[in-house]
């Protein structure tokens, strides 16, 4: 698994930018989205959505910086080493 920060924002009805990220741990980017955007919803009211369907979502993703993305790059780099 894989460990994604993903950063959401929209306009409220008072024009002030609402802001939150999650991280969430999944196979593939997509799939962190997916996961990560129905737990940002889960957590808003009514108005929120409204106002976050009516001015738009803006999502930002990118793998998280950790031990996994670390342990993620290194076979790879190794196997390059090996081929060459």
């Amino acid at each position: 698994m894989k460990s994604f920060e993903v950063q959401f924002r929209f306009q409220d009805r008072k024009e002030e930018t609402v802001s939150s990220t999650v991280n969430v741990d999944a196979s593939s980017l997509p799939g962190g989205v997916a996961k990560a955007t129905r737990e940002f919803v889960k957590g808003l009211d009514r108005k929120q959505r409204f106002d976050m369907n009516k001015s738009g979502l803006e999502i930002t993703a990118k793998p998280s910086s950790g031990a996994e993305s670390a342990e993620v790059e290194a076979p790879g780099k190794s196997t390059a080493e090996a081929a060459g």
